[in-house]
This record gives structure tokens, sequence and C-alpha cells, in this order.
């Protein structure tokens, strides 16, 4: 007679990695639908090749470590990475730039340190920062808000899939007639114009708080992230710390000095800033891992991205900012590792 044999684990997990990063794809679509409502359908072209090139990169180099593909693709981990590569390319992105950004996540940010779970940088953010670098031009090409100036020019689906194609607009179109600066981008220009914030506060762009429909996909990631908390998919340590080091320092410069300060509102609302402390900061393998280091991490993207805004020669920090913490999560880890509970703590010597 032959028994049944079982090897561990012999309790299934109550999560797993597909079933995350799914409630992580949910929660992203209230604020996907207001991308699309406010900047017109590009997101859904950006969002399709991101998508393509993930999975397919993630397949080739799974064939080319001899390792199973199904397992892998079918945990949407890939997917993620192109949602988060989507809301961070602008409306109207050639393909190949995209293509560019997912292949170089996947490939190399992700398989070349060891693939999931391995990676120590966010690979959503190594791929934008490479699309940013080597397509300048390209990547600064946004489209004004639904909500934005009087002439504003909504395109069309045919219109956005041929520039996605083509990287060119029909002859009855112009750049000029669909572009649009960012917020961010017209605050740090006007600013180093010698132009107080007041002043750019009335530019047709500019919402309530932050920029026209900038602040409503800021509330709807908001809520997306509120939900991830409820489902306790992320900690709120990384979420607080980077509101906390985002809105602390530009709350005492816009007290200090309003004329020439944004306000916090501005800061959170304007750019990618509520994305990064719900979706972003939040990946689980390049954030820190201890409560403390958690909050220590945040702390540091929020201020790092106020930094680069304020001094730096990019508008959004978002990405770098990110980036250069993912490199000091080792050291923040080290240094907030909780006490073992029965081991003694060990005193530091005074040498």
């Amino acid at each position: 007679m032959e028994f049944e044999r079982r090897v561990a684990p012999f309790k299934a997990p109550a999560t797993d990695v597909a079933s995350v990063m799914r409630h992580v794809l949910y929660a992203l679509i209230p604020a996907a639908i207001a991308y699309v409502w406010y900047f017109g359908p590009g997101f859904i072209f950006n969002l399709i090749v991101a998508s393509a090139f993930c999975i397919a990169g993630e397949a080739f180099m799974l064939r080319l470590r001899n390792r199973p593909v199904e397992p892998t693709i079918t945990d949407y981990s890939a997917l993620v990475t192109a949602t988060l590569l989507a809301f961070a390319m602008p409306a109207l992105t050639p393909w190949w730039v995209t293509a560019t950004a997912a292949l170089f996540a996947v490939v190399v940010a992700k398989h070349l340190y060891g693939g999931l779970g391995y990676n120590m940088f966010n690979p959503a953010m190594v791929g934008y920062v490479v699309a940013l670098v080597a397509f300048p031009m390209d990547m600064n090409l946004w489209t004004a808000p639904r909500m934005g100036d009087l002439d504003y020019r909504f395109l069309t689906i045919a219109e956005t899939a041929w520039f996605t194609i083509t990287g060119s607009f029909p002859e009855s179109l112009s750049f000029d007639a669909v572009s649009r600066a960012t917020p961010l981008d017209v605050v740090k220009a006007g600013l180093n114009n010698m132009q107080t914030f007041d002043e750019l506060r009335v530019y047709p762009m500019m919402g309530d708080f932050g920029g026209r429909g900038w602040e409503w996909i800021g509330n709807f990631t908001a809520i997306g992230g509120a939900w991830l908390l409820v489902k306790k998919i992320i900690r709120w340590q990384i979420p607080l710390g980077v509101l906390a080091g985002l809105l602390i320092p530009s709350s005492l410069m816009y007290f200090l000095v309003p004329s020439i300060s944004p306000s916090p509102g501005f800061h959170l609302f304007s750019g990618g800033a509520i994305l990064c402390a719900f979706f972003i900061a939040t990946d689980p393998v390049s954030a820190a891992t201890s409560d403390r280091g958690r909050l220590v991490y945040g702390l540091g993207i929020g201020f790092l991205i106020y930094a680069i805004r304020e001094w730096g020669s990019y508008a959004d920090g978002v990405a770098f900012a990110v980036l250069l913490m993912n490199m000091a999560v080792p050291a923040i880890d080290y240094l907030t590792k909780p006490h073992i509970v029965g081991h003694p703590v060990r005193q530091r010597r005074n040498r």
C-alpha cells in the first residue's frame, strides 16, 4: 500500500505574490481612469506597450536562466511594473521610449540582480530614469489637462495611436497645440525668473492645491493607497514617512518665505508624490524591512523629493529620491534591527 506523502510547507499561506499584485492593480484603477479622463487615451497605449515588453522581457530572461516561465509570468509583478511606468510616462510617448523603459526595468533592474525578491532598486523607477536620461525631449511632452487652458485640444484615440506609433502628429496638429509644461515645471521656471508663487497661481493649469487634473489623480491614488492599508497589503510607516518628509520642510519654508516657496498642498498634489508614497516606495523588495527602518526610509524619500524640487535640476524628484534611498536600505536595515527577545542588549563601547 502506498501512502500519500506531503512536504513542507504543510499549511498554505494566507497571501501570495499574485494576490498582493492583483490588489495593487485593483487599487490603481480609479487613478488610471482619472488619468485617462484628464490627459487623454495615451495612458492606455503606454500601458499596452509597457505590459507587452515587460512580460516579453520577463519571459526571455526566465528562459535564459532556465527557470519556469508560467509561475513567474502569472504572478502579475511584471504588470505592476508596467502600470507604474505608464503612470510615470507622459501621456504622449512614442512606443520605443516606453519599450526601452520597460525592458530596462525588467531585464536589467530586476533579473540581472536575481529576479523577483532580489532586486536592489525599484525596477519601474530605474526604467523611468533611463528613459528620462536617454530621451529627454520625449519625456517632457506633457499634454494639457482637460480642465486646463481654454484653447485645450483633446486628442482622439486615432491621433494618440498615430503619435505612439510614429512619434509625430498628423499635419493638422503641432506640438505647441497640444503640449504644455507641467505645474511643477511652470513653478520652478517662474521662481527662477523672480516671479512669486502667488503670481504663478493665476495660471490656468493651477487648481485648488496643485495642478488641474493632477490633484484629482492624486486624490484617487490616495484612495487606492488607503484601500491597500485597510487590506494590510502595505504598512503605514513608509507612506507616513514619505508624506511627512515632503510636507514638513515645504510647510516650514512656506511659513518663512511664502512668496518664493510653493505651498505644501502644491507639493503634495502636483507630480508623483502620492503615487510614490503608497505604490512606489512601498515596494517590499527594495524598501527597508524593520518598522523603524521603513519610517526612516520614507522620511528620506520625502525629504529628497523636496530637496530635488527645490534645489535640483529636475522639476519632480520622485524617481531619483527612491533610487537614492534604495542604496541606503542595507545601512538602514542594519542600524534599525529590532532587538531579539531573550537576547541581552549589547552596549556600544566608547573607544
